[in-house]
């Protein structure tokens, strides 16, 4: 069920990773319920389009492991919106490998826009919601595998366990501040890009499908539902928690497969 028009009235929204898939879909729904919205990523076309769709909204192009850019961004962000009270740490990378084939720098490069990326952005706003005294909300966007592993991810699967533990410690550190910090583990989406690049086989969509006890896959707007809904006042007491959206793919299906058929 999505939230009632209005219910971000008065927010300030930066949406990382924003240009494409999640991060769009989060952006506009964001949007849609009253924010203003701001999204960040390496390539300005997809940001463009992205607030393309939005009354209000603004493109800036940084990288989430630099955090001087980080700075410079949030400066530009908040000329133009107004101060930042809300963030959703989207940005991510990976690709399926193998552990014993991983270079150092494709580990290096996946925990630097996942977990460095999302700690960077955190303190960056934490820093001015401190000073000016005022509440916020921070959402992390991480998986599953994060705590059951996850074969061929083990560069993600690490940067994202990484993730949990620093929303659970933000949560804890930034309370007395008023911030609440979650978590968003969104389970396979059909976006298109997960389409074309993961399951492109029929047979390799039918198998994942298999595994999900909801037997589909998730939408873009159920996890946008999902992320409106933690940064918003009808969350209000919930901090340091993990949503997961996944169709209870990620569930112990027991050792005799009831209820697989």
């Amino acid at each position: 069920m999505m939230l009632p028009d209005g219910a971000l009235e008065g927010r300030v929204a930066l949406v990382t990773g924003g240009g494409s898939g999640l991060g769009r879909a989060v952006a506009r729904e964001l949007g849609r319920l009253g924010a203003a919205v701001a999204v960040l990523g390496r390539r300005r076309e997809p940001l463009e389009e992205t607030i393309a769709g939005l009354d209000r909204g603004f493109a800036v192009q940084a990288d989430v492991r630099e955090p001087e850019r980080l700075a410079a961004a949030f400066d530009g962000i908040e000329a133009e919106l107004g101060p930042v009270t809300t963030l959703v740490n989207n940005a991510a990378g990976n690709f399926v490998i193998q552990a014993e084939d991983l270079s150092p720098n494709g580990w290096r490069a996946v925990l630097g826009i996942v977990l460095d990326g999302t700690f960077f952005c955190s303190r960056e706003l934490g820093r001015r919601l401190i000073a000016r005294g005022q509440g916020g909300e921070i959402l992390n966007v991480v998986a599953t595998y994060a705590w059951t592993g996850g074969p061929g991810t083990v560069h993600s699967a690490s940067a994202k366990a990484g993730v949990v533990a620093l929303t659970r410690t933000l949560a804890v550190e930034w309370a007395r501040h008023g911030i609440r910090v979650n978590a968003l583990a969104p389970g396979p989406i059909d976006t298109q890009g997960a389409a074309a690049q993961l399951w492109a086989d029929p047979a390799v969509r039918d198998a994942l499908i298999g595994k999900v006890p909801l037997r589909r896959f998730g939408t873009e707007q159920e996890i946008a539902d999902a992320a409106a809904y933690l940064v918003s006042d009808y969350a209000g007491y919930v901090t340091g928690e993990v949503l997961v959206a996944d169709g209870g793919a990620w569930l112990e299906k027991g050792m005799f497969g009831l209820g697989r058929e």
